[in-house]
């Protein structure tokens, strides 16, 4: 078989294949005798159908595509071994499939183009002594204080309030009902449509204003018990009800119950309570270590982006359509298994009008997934940087008594994947060696991109707009 090969651009190999005559002669005799034994045509037994009647009957067109599909199929396979091209994906039928069967002649030469994608090519113009900047995450000490103030705020007592007005700090119990506010030009007279859903009663609110919409809280701050008022109030734009955004409302509010906080005191009882430690020094000695030890883990992670961003740029690398394809498939496939672990309906979310926008989005970040992939196996390569034997045995060992619960474990499938991880990780810490990172404060690097919060829709729980900040919940256990 004589097969030509040619570069083609996207990691493409072209190939040019010339079927011998013997073969297009033998496939062709081979597709009519296995015809002849299977088809039913009515006054002959199968098998004894004759030549002429046969191809009649079934038409040479059909005979010649049925010939030409194993010709294409076992050409281009022994053609891609012949060769020892390392291809991957499926190869693609370059010749119309039509043309082919007008110039198909059993007993000539055919001539078959095909294309398969092989490994790209990676081009590293530098990865050396490049300078990046990376911002720099520092220990904040208030984050020790914060939690332990979080962990007070659940311990404390509820003491009733007697001769004095609600205060920031508070908690009330208030009845509540909403409704818009009048707009200009309304009369008097008209009574307010109320707001679907902003109604309550024996509701135990905490007199903080960053938990509720603008003037809520305000309003119930220095009302006295069995004291009834309106209160305005302004729901924030954008809102997750896109129908309340914005809009000006008025709550007619009962203070009904008064209650404080009366705070545990932070000693070693406190400490005892809230974790595993015996002393409040040793709690806040673990607190101060767990807090430094992530920002020192963010402000490396912040390193590693950083320096494969700008390696990215340094890198020319011509990407096969099958690899960028496997890694959106690997990208969804992720998602969705996430999602059904926080246990959504993945056959709803992933339909099949949505799946390819979900591919179509999905593409940018696989590309540059594959390119640092390439690169750093690349780095790798180069520099003959190693994960010995001894060093997977090990962390393998440590994810292993890490989690317990975890049952029928493939260790092979576990190794290869702690050994990948391992040589990542040796070729980014050496990458950085040989490079400068400047480490410059938090959000100086960058714009950081805003995040719009989601906020509830005003229901019976009350107007409520941002959930606590998820950090004042962290457990201060040992470990």
């Amino acid at each position: 078989m004589k097969v030509t090969q040619e570069k083609l651009p996207a990691s493409q190999i072209g190939l040019e294949i010339e079927i011998t005559p013997e073969i297009t002669k033998q496939t062709y005799e081979q597709v009519i005798k296995n015809l002849a034994s299977t088809a039913n045509i009515p006054g002959f037994r199968k098998g004894k159908v004759p030549r002429p009647i046969l191809l009649q009957r079934l038409g040479t067109t059909r005979i010649k595509a049925a010939a030409l599909e194993e010709l294409i199929q076992d050409g281009i396979e022994q053609a891609v071994k012949q060769e020892a091209i390392p291809a991957i994906g499926q190869p693609q039928l370059r010749s119309s499939f039509e043309d082919l069967i007008k110039n198909y002649e059993p007993g000539k030469p055919l001539t078959i183009s095909a294309a398969v994608d092989v490994e790209p090519e990676v081009n590293l113009v530098q990865y050396t002594d490049l300078l990046v900047q990376a911002e720099e995450v520092k220990f904040d000490p208030e984050r020790v204080e914060n939690t332990l103030d979080k962990e007070r705020q659940e311990l404390a007592t509820l003491i009733p309030v007697e001769g004095r007005p609600a205060q920031i700090g508070d908690i009330a119990v208030v009845d509540f009902k909403g409704s818009f506010a009048r707009v200009e030009g309304e009369e008097e007279a008209a009574e307010l449509e109320p707001i679907p859903g902003a109604e309550a009663s024996d509701f135990q609110v905490e007199l903080q204003e960053d938990k509720f919409i603008p003037g809520f809280i305000s309003g119930i701050v220095g009302m006295n018990p069995e004291e009834t008022r309106e209160i305005a109030a302004q729901f924030p734009d954008p809102y997750a009800n896109e129908d309340l955004a914005g809009k000006a409302a008025t709550f007619t509010v009962t203070l009904k119950e008064l209650k404080e906080k009366e705070l545990p005191e932070v000693n070693d009882d406190f400490a005892q309570e809230i974790s595993d430690f015996d002393t409040l020094e040793q709690l806040r000695t673990s607190l101060v270590e767990r807090y430094q030890k992530e920002a020192d883990d963010k402000t490396k992670a912040n390193k590693q982006e950083a320096f494969l961003t700008e390696l990215l740029k340094h890198v020319e690398v011509d990407l096969p359509a099958t690899l960028i394809e496997q890694e959106v498939d690997a990208m969804l496939t992720q998602t969705a298994m996430r999602l059904s672990q926080q246990g959504l309906d993945v056959r709803k979310l992933f339909t099949q009008d949505i799946i390819p926008q979900l591919r179509e989005r999905s593409r940018t970040e696989a590309i540059e997934r594959i390119k640092r992939s390439l690169s750093l196996r690349e780095v790798g390569k180069r520099e003959a940087i190693e994960v010995t034997p001894a060093e997977i045995a090990a962390r393998v060992t440590e994810l292993l008594e890490q989690y317990p619960e975890e049952q029928d474990v493939d260790e092979d499938k576990l190794r290869s994947i702690v050994e990948n991880e391992l040589l990542t990780e040796k070729t980014i810490d050496w990458l950085l060696e040989h490079s400068s990172v400047e480490l410059v404060p938090e959000g100086s690097s960058s714009p950081v991109e805003e995040t719009e919060v989601a906020e509830s829709d005003v229901d019976a729980d009350a107007p409520q707009t941002e959930e606590e900040s998820s950090e004042a919940s962290t457990e201060v256990t040992e470990g």
